[in-house]
């Protein structure tokens, strides 16, 4: 089969090369999925999973992209609640071989059901953006009706479904971008806009949660804003300033196969929209993740035509 590949951790992008692979094996509980549309997080070539398994042995060359659409191809041993030629979407593992690929492997848990009406381009947007979002308001920030939650890159991949999330549950909302974005996040529904480049952070007030996705000076900043009982919550880097009165909180997205059918259900119902970029091909990947030029919404791989 086809597949982006990596072997030269110290060849950074440059490493990247469209390569013919073995096609994967099923291990118990696994499914094979005949990769439709691949999503993947242009910083995950400094991720030790793309480098090495979870014994901390070297598993190059190793194939990038965590987020999968396509086809169920084949079962693994003890399998259930998937079938052969199923629609699904989901996650594949961090130390695994990943979506930019024709088939992969991944665990049937991680998988939920992609209705026929959705198209993959779509699915393949949502489940590591969907489920940090969710995960970092609801399960983290505890974000709740009638709360105020700054949300930095409200117009990104994170921050965008996050916006539409926070809107649904009745907080109040305060975006954070760059002057291109403003229309953007205005139009997901936030009701402040601040231009990082442009606006003083300390604008936004005291709020109940901050949810960062940049980290840095904008991180540390954004604990001063987080009023007693609140929560800062980061996927950037562990926060090395915390709220005096609040919590702070680092986490990496987990696997969530009930939460995907939920946020899948939402896209369905037109009540959630992830913003899909540029679609390119399997062969245009290894450019994909360094683009010549900021292209708004998230980047996808479109690895097979068709159904």
């Amino acid at each position: 089969m086809r597949a982006i590949t990596v072997r030269d951790r110290a060849a950074g992008l440059t490493g990247l090369s469209l390569t013919e692979e073995p096609y994967p094996h099923a291990a118990e509980n696994d499914v094979i999925v005949r990769v439709h549309a691949a999503g993947f997080t242009p910083g995950e070539l400094d991720w030790p999973g793309t480098w090495s398994d979870r014994a901390g042995r070297d598993r190059t060359p190793s194939v990038p992209g965590h987020e999968v659409s396509g086809v169920v191809a084949e079962l693994g041993y003890g399998t259930t609640g998937l079938t052969v030629g199923q629609r699904v979407f989901g996650l594949t593992d961090w130390a695994r071989n990943g979506s930019l690929a024709e088939y992969t492997a991944v665990e049937a848990r991680n998988l939920a059901p992609l209705p026929a009406d959705v198209d993959h381009t779509v699915a393949a947007a949502l489940p590591i953006s969907g489920l940090t979002a969710w995960q970092g308001l609801f399960e983290h920030g505890r974000l709740a009706t009638g709360q105020t939650v700054l949300i930095h890159g409200a117009a990104g991949g994170v921050g965008s479904i996050a916006v539409q999330l926070a809107r649904e549950a009745g907080a109040r909302v305060i975006g954070t971008g760059r002057a291109g974005d403003r229309d953007t996040a205005l139009g997901l529904g936030v009701d402040v806009f601040l231009d990082l480049q442009a606006d003083p952070l300390e604008d936004a007030g005291q709020v109940d949660v901050v949810l960062d996705v940049i980290g840095g000076d904008i991180l540390d900043r954004s604990a001063a804003l987080v009023r007693a009982g609140g929560t800062l919550v980061t996927i950037a880097s562990p926060p090395t300033i915390r709220p005096r009165d609040g919590q702070a909180i680092f986490f990496v997205v987990e696997p969530d196969r009930a939460r995907l059918a939920d946020l899948i259900r939402r896209v369905r119902d037109g009540r959630l929209r992830p913003i899909v970029g540029a679609v390119r091909t399997l062969a245009e990947a290894p450019s994909a993740f360094a683009p010549a030029q900021r292209t708004p919404g998230k980047t996808i791989i479109r690895v097979t035509e068709g159904e």
